[in-house]
């Protein structure tokens, strides 16, 4: 449109027309001539303008996410620093826990067999000295231990020292194939040499090939000449197989070790000798036989079963 006289004449016109209706509708309140109007125009863009807020919404509430991201983000990385030191705190007190179990376990079995001990943990395992069994305690000649002394932990036997340092000594392990022992049978006199298999069982040679021998037999340690290397009771293992006698002058067991060879943590040096031979009183207390439950079944013979001799 021009700016002319007669638009410019229009404008003022609707302007004031305006007005005039604002000042009706406000005068005359809930009955204003315009209300029907209003309701109207509210019907026709009332669904566009809630569409519009359901547009514009998702975005207000992105914007907001974003806006609050920082914070959200802190927060969730506070909760994974406390929950890694949760799982790293939880895992050192079942470590811990483990380790008190098998210090109970060594004293125990010290006390038992009145061996004086020098408690030391596995800090290696393997050596430069080819393919042997053996591990590295942190305990050596600054503590007392000296080379060929007997090693066990709260099962039984796990080896001898070989070789000693300052603060660390190696221990070859008693199912390495170079180590033998000398064993006694529980509650008995045969005597053999056990020797290691790797992870097989031990081998054990009995002297007597006619020995009576099953399985779940035990056996210790026999003990060496001035106790070194071994001295006398740590318990070996229990007898998985006994070889058929073939009237030789030997005969040879299986022997399972009490002691796993894969899983050592805390273990004791024998720094002091017992003043006798302990026996079998180191040895673990036999499992209680689980007695095998009765059952008493009582026949109610029927009315309509046929009477036996004995009834008639």
């Amino acid at each position: 449109m021009r700016d002319t006289k007669e638009s410019r004449l229009l404008l003022v016109l609707l302007v004031a027309i305006a007005f005039a209706l604002i000042t009706v509708d406000i005068r005359g309140g809930r009955n204003s001539p315009v209300d029907g109007a209003r309701h109207a125009a509210a019907t026709l863009f009332g669904p566009v303008e809630d569409g519009l807020s359901s547009a514009v919404d998702p975005v207000g509430d992105a914007v907001s996410a974003v806006r609050d991201s920082g914070s959200r983000h802190d927060r969730l990385a506070a909760l994974e620093k406390q929950n890694a030191a949760l799982k790293a705190k939880l895992g050192s007190d079942d470590r811990n826990r483990s380790r008190l179990q098998q210090l109970d376990k060594l004293l125990k079995i010290a006390g038992e067999g009145q061996y004086g001990i020098k408690g030391a943990q596995v800090i290696a395992i393997g050596s430069a000295q080819g393919f042997s069994w053996t591990i590295t305690i942190d305990a050596g000649a600054d503590d007392g231990i000296q080379r060929d002394m007997t090693v066990l932990n709260g099962d039984g036997l796990v080896g001898r020292v070989t070789t000693v340092g300052p603060s660390t000594s190696t221990v070859l392990l008693a199912n390495d194939p170079d180590f033998t022992v000398g064993t006694r049978m529980e509650a008995g006199d045969e005597l053999g040499f056990a020797s290691g298999q790797g992870d097989r069982p031990l081998r054990v040679e009995l002297l007597n090939g006619k020995a009576e021998v099953k399985k779940g037999d035990r056996l210790v340690t026999f003990g060496s000449q001035a106790d070194k290397p071994f001295v006398p009771g740590v318990p070996v293992g229990v007898v998985s197989r006994v070889d058929p006698s073939g009237g030789g002058l030997t005969r040879t067991l299986y022997v399972t070790p009490y002691v796993s060879f894969t899983k050592l943590d805390v273990v004791g040096v024998v720094v002091q000798a017992p003043k006798k031979d302990p026996r079998d009183a180191v040895l673990p207390a036999k499992p209680k036989p689980v007695p095998t439950p009765t059952v008493t079944v009582t026949v109610t013979p029927s009315a309509d079963a046929p009477a036996t001799a004995e009834q008639q």
